[in-house]
């Protein structure tokens, strides 16, 4: 069997997978002051699991999913993917490391050179890796695009723009998976598509992630979609994480104020539903370039006290798997 197409059932098992400790990422601006995108995240995702991150848009989702693979390296803090340090490595051996993790970037078009052909485009990261010769490479495309739904016949020497949106993401997934990678880290990959075409790539993720055997951590700001694919849901609000809990727990019984503003803000499909008004204070939303002291999200929290000001809320367990970082929880 060529080594470009074992499968993950036949390479050697892992064992403790994904760790972020203090996970911070700052960004200078003039005048010496900084946007704290992500600050002190602790995260872990076991072996085969997905969690899904979410938060409303600049909370620090994508920040967090870039330090992790180290584009660039976090500020501060700690990466460890399977026992191995990413933060300690740069050059070759940061490059031999990123077989190992890859990503899959929101803008299916953007993210794919237009003046490539798609197996240029998928057949690079086995180049970068120096991955067997020209013939094997090929080979190992076509398996590639056949598995995520393309023809290779028809694909192959075609560019970007000859695709649509949804074909286009589905060359991304195949560029990603090509040197079949441990961890699979999705920045919102279905959001710049169709509804329609959301459920054909979610399931393809689905597919391809039992097939493979692979890790994910899935970024989205849509709940519903989070909800069906993650096992875990870890939810950050400006820079912070807030709770995290296993999928179902998390939507039944939030305990974080914003947890439960995310969920009020979620459309129904319901067309007699009356929105309700959102169970917070009124205001602008602070800003990352100064953010409020203690729990950041206690400006607009209609539960703050004095407290929620003078300290940052640990992340304390509710229950076996559900942690919450909040003074005054929700009951």
């Amino acid at each position: 069997m060529n080594a470009l197409t074992e499968t993950r059932a036949e390479r050697p098992a892992a064992g403790g997978f994904l760790e972020i400790r203090g996970l911070s990422v700052e960004h200078p601006l003039r005048g010496g002051r900084r946007v704290h995108a992500v600050t002190d995240l602790d995260l872990s995702i076991a072996k085969g699991e997905t969690l899904g991150l979410v938060g409303e848009s600049g909370c620090g989702k994508s920040s967090a999913a870039r330090a992790i693979l180290q584009l660039p390296p976090p500020t501060r803090g700690s990466v460890r993917l399977d026992g191995q340090e990413l933060t300690a490595l740069s050059g070759g051996a940061l490059r031999r490391a990123r077989r190992r993790f890859q990503m899959i970037f929101q803008d299916p078009i953007a993210s794919l050179n237009p003046r490539r052909t798609v197996a240029e485009i998928v057949s690079a990261p086995l180049e970068i890796a120096g991955e067997g010769d020209a013939r094997s490479r090929r080979e190992a495309v076509e398996e590639m695009l056949e598995l995520v739904g393309l023809d290779p016949r028809h694909a192959m020497d075609r560019r970007p723009h000859e695709f649509s949106g949804g074909q286009c993401q589905r060359i991304s997934i195949a560029r990603a998976l090509v040197l079949r990678p441990d961890l699979l880290v999705c920045d919102e990959p279905v959001s710049a598509l169709d509804v329609s075409i959301q459920a054909q790539i979610l399931n393809l993720l689905a597919e391809l992630k039992a097939r493979f055997g692979l890790t994910m951590l899935f970024i989205s700001h849509d709940l519903a979609v989070v909800k069906n694919v993650s096992d875990r849901v870890a939810v950050m609000h400006l820079g912070r994480l807030c709770e995290e809990a296993g999928a179902e727990t998390l939507y039944r019984d939030p305990a974080h104020p914003y947890t439960r503003v995310l969920l009020s803000a979620a459309p129904r499909p319901d067309p007699d539903a009356v929105p309700a008004p959102l169970p917070m204070a009124e205001g602008e939303p602070p800003s990352p370039i100064d953010p409020p002291s203690g729990c950041r999200f206690r400006t607009r929290c209609p539960r703050a006290q004095a407290l929620c000001a003078a300290e940052v809320p640990p992340v304390t367990p509710r229950a076996p798997g559900h942690g919450v970082a909040c003074h005054f929880p929700l009951d």
